[in-house]
């Protein structure tokens, strides 16, 4: 497992560069891909200069987290066609990055699909999806969303624990899917450690480490407001990171905290106590 710097989900705004230098600097093992900046290299150089732009991360020590998905998977048909042609032309910047993983998460309701229709459309089309990522020799990550604070919000429940989200990726057939597996989703999904024995590394594509509010029951958690990890000790963290190390995971570990408060504080301490965070969280695993 190593380290991963990524400052979307910490609500940071770094540019791509920044970012590597800061990682390396705050002893990251990883940073996130910027498939903007990519582009920018692909307009400027081709190919060429995005190969050796990852090249010169890899030379920095550091390994590539995960990139985002650019399509979404539940988007209205006419515009999941558009995104599903227009993907290979994004992947390849990705893989000429040395990019190995891209991930999305399940939207764990809707308001009009029950459970049966909407499985079928994931069904379908993460499907098509994951064959497209194949011919890239990308692997997909899936993120199930738990707060029952969110899922019970509109008339049909959908995907919003580890075990119905294995059941999807195995409907699916595709080798290449596995999960994003938040220590805030096991938690609130009411899930131990002892739910994850029998994963191994072929399941796991990505972990995010964080904590939860100690004033608001499991069922009062709320998506958006999450604590740093080790904040709170709600989470048991220790027996979470345990169940990752014994499943094989060598993949990118970040924090997701949702918390704006990191953004008015200076980035040098923030990223400071974040990668300290991590490394007693990989050291626990």
């Amino acid at each position: 497992m190593f380290s991963c710097l990524s400052p979307g989900a910490l609500g940071l705004r770094l540019d791509h560069t920044a970012a590597i230098d800061l990682a390396v600097a705050h002893g990251f093992g990883g940073v996130d891909p910027d498939p903007g900046y990519f582009r920018a290299l692909m307009d400027d150089g081709g190919l060429d200069a995005v190969t050796a732009h990852g090249d010169s991360v890899k030379e920095k020590g550091l390994q590539w987290g995960m990139a985002g998905l650019p399509i979404g998977v539940d988007s209205p048909a006419e515009e999941f066609r558009d995104a599903l042609g227009a993907l290979p032309d994004a992947l390849e910047l990705l893989t000429a990055a040395g990019v190995t993983a891209v991930g999305t998460w399940i939207r764990p309701m809707h308001a009009t699909l029950d459970a049966a229709a909407n499985r079928r459309l994931h069904v379908d089309r993460l499907s098509l999806v994951a064959e497209v990522l194949a011919d890239h020799r990308l692997r997909l990550g899936l993120e199930y969303i738990a707060p029952k604070t969110f899922w019970s919000t509109e008339e049909h429940p959908f995907v919003h624990t580890l075990e119905e989200a294995r059941s999807l990726i195995a409907e699916t057939g595709a080798r290449n899917i596995g999960l994003i597996l938040d220590s805030y989703h096991w938690y609130t999904a009411g899930e131990t450690p002892a739910d994850l024995a029998g994963l191994t590394a072929e399941d796991i594509v990505s972990v995010d480490v964080n904590d939860a509010r100690a004033d608001r029951e499991r069922d009062e958690q709320m998506d958006l407001d999450r604590r740093l990890p080790y904040s709170t000790g709600v989470i048991d963290l220790d027996g979470f990171m345990g169940a990752i190390r014994a499943a094989g995971h060598t993949g990118p570990v970040k924090v997701e905290p949702f918390m704006k408060s990191l953004a008015e504080q200076p980035v040098d301490e923030v990223l400071a106590d974040i990668s300290s965070r991590l490394d007693r969280a990989i050291a626990a695993g």
